[in-house]
């Protein structure tokens, strides 16, 4: 079986006069990925690998979470191609990660994570809001074999609070 931990960057920023890939997080955002981490670690589900965007937003979300649960850092890898918007990038990556890898946490964005959600799990996603975390099963060997998941669980800041 593999399974995705998909979480979408917290709540960003657009005070400061940088460019996309730069934007820091809003103490919102901040405080929404931690309420978050904290209610996945109660779930014990710890992942094989960690992947993140390399926006800014998506990587300080990434260390919030990988903090609070305690997570090795050389579990993760930054990479560019999660640092997309319409999910086909992402699909990709995920189709290629390796086979030793059962559980993978992936950090990135929207539209792509709500698209991706909705591609293959079985339970419909309006928005994935920022913050939020799904939890996608595959009854497969190989990452290049997903496609219909089942929805496991998810997270979103708002019903925690």
């Amino acid at each position: 079986m593999k399974t995705i931990i998909l979480i979408r960057h917290a709540k960003s920023s657009w005070e400061y006069d940088v460019n996309d890939h730069e934007r820091p997080l809003k103490k919102r955002g901040i405080k929404d990925a931690n309420l978050v981490s904290k209610a996945f670690k109660a779930k014990s589900l710890v992942p094989d690998a960690i992947y993140s965007s390399s926006a800014k937003r998506a990587l300080l979300t990434c260390e919030i979470v990988m903090e609070n649960l305690k997570l090795d850092t050389n579990l993760l890898t930054i990479s560019k191609e999660i640092y997309d918007f319409g999910g086909e990038n992402v699909i990709d990556f995920i189709k290629n990660i390796s086979e030793e890898n059962q559980k993978v946490m992936i950090f990135g964005h929207n539209h792509a994570f709500t698209s991706i959600c909705n591609i293959f799990g079985d339970k419909y996603i309006d928005n994935l809001p920022t913050s939020g975390l799904v939890v996608i099963d595959f009854n497969v060997n190989s990452w290049s074999e997903i496609g219909d998941g089942k929805m496991r669980f998810m997270i979103l800041p708002r019903d925690l609070k």
